[in-house]
């Protein structure tokens, strides 16, 4: 039956994730498939063979604005025929069996520590996951993606579409692997009672969309390669944009605000900073927070918190605040804070 809290299921040797996040544990077919349809996209779903004593269906979806991470998995082995996606892109990574995925015309043989696969919304999509198949799956809403895509190569608009295959042995891979990893580990901690604030939320977001529209072919991989071989942007143009950073800073970032306000294109800007500044954006924007954060410690009442003054100025993560911090200034902000105050 479909649920909304917490499940056990016989799920193999691994234990499920997002285990608070459940959505949907059942041992009948038909109601998989409705239930997950509901989640995902209506599909189809059948047994390869005409019966298996082993098949359940266990789903765990953890859902934040423009994105979901989620835990999926099927006893036995199951075919699954959700057609166009329509609506969303899907990153699939095998935590245990296979699954055969045909997509686009191109067949993806994903499996744990091996292969993923990445599901674009326009191309029709079948698959069968083999051997009690348990799977993370990104879920990044179409219009996030493309929004940014067309925003990166300084179009008005396009439909991408990813490569389907992930080798999960590469850097690229490692890295998509672990920002899943992170994913999850950040939703278990929290729980579903806990939602993300706007600020961690964006910023999560931004980290997937950056790592793949970058690290992943697509159809405008070729387009984005041009603005790469551009000229650096003229220093005016990036010190406005660092300037709109300095004004912004307790801001979640955001891309395309940035890039509109120093009258630019996103990649240009990107390649702006590492080519003018010797960084990122994202860096530059700590280093600008910290920099903010050291002198609200110095100047602060007895009774404030670090924590508190962090979160004002847009950190979300106090354990990576504080070894920054440090790196930066020799001490730790509860040192600076006692000194100063």
């Amino acid at each position: 039956m479909a649920m909304g809290g917490p499940v056990s299921v016989n799920d193999g040797a691994a234990p499920a994730r997002l285990a608070a996040f459940a959505r949907v544990c059942t041992a009948d077919v038909d109601e998989a498939a409705e239930e997950i349809g509901r989640i995902f996209c209506p599909h189809g779903l059948t047994l390869t063979g005409r019966s298996d004593p082993r098949f359940h269906a266990h789903h765990n979806s953890a859902d934040f604005d423009g994105f979901s991470i989620n835990y999926v998995s099927y006893g036995g082995s199951v075919a699954i025929d959700p057609g166009c996606l329509d609506r969303f892109f899907l990153l699939q990574v095998p935590l245990r069996g296979h699954a055969s995925v045909s997509t686009g015309g191109r067949m993806v043989d994903a499996s744990a520590g091996r292969i993923a696969s990445l599901l674009s919304p326009t191309l029709p999509t079948r698959m069968v996951w083999h051997d009690d198949c348990a799977q993370l799956i990104l879920l990044m809403d179409r219009r996030v993606v493309e929004q940014r895509a067309v925003a990166l190569t300084e179009r008005t608009d396009g439909v991408i579409e990813f490569d389907p295959d992930i080798d999960l042995t590469t850097p690229f891979g490692r890295a998509l692997r672990a920002q899943l990893d992170y994913l999850v580990d950040l939703a278990e901690q929290a729980g579903p009672d806990r939602p993300f604030s706007p600020m961690l939320t964006a910023m999560l977001r931004e980290a997937a969309l950056s790592l793949l529209l970058t690290g992943q072919r697509h159809s405008f991989t070729d387009a984005i390669a041009q603005i790469d071989r551009r000229p650096v942007p003229l220093p005016g143009v990036l010190r406005k944009a660092r300037q709109y950073l300095e004004a912004h800073a307790a801001e979640p970032l955001d891309l395309e605000r940035l890039a509109r306000a120093a009258g630019i294109g996103i990649r240009s800007l990107q390649l702006g900073f590492q080519r003018h500044f010797g960084t990122s954006i994202s860096q530059m924007l700590q280093d600008i927070r910290l920099a903010h954060l050291h002198t609200r410690l110095r100047t602060a009442q007895p009774c404030e918190r670090v924590i508190d003054i962090a979160f004002d100025l847009g950190f979300t993560h106090p354990s990576r605040m504080a070894s920054a911090y440090r790196a930066q200034f020799g001490e730790s902000p509860s040192d600076t804070l006692r000194r100063g105050g």
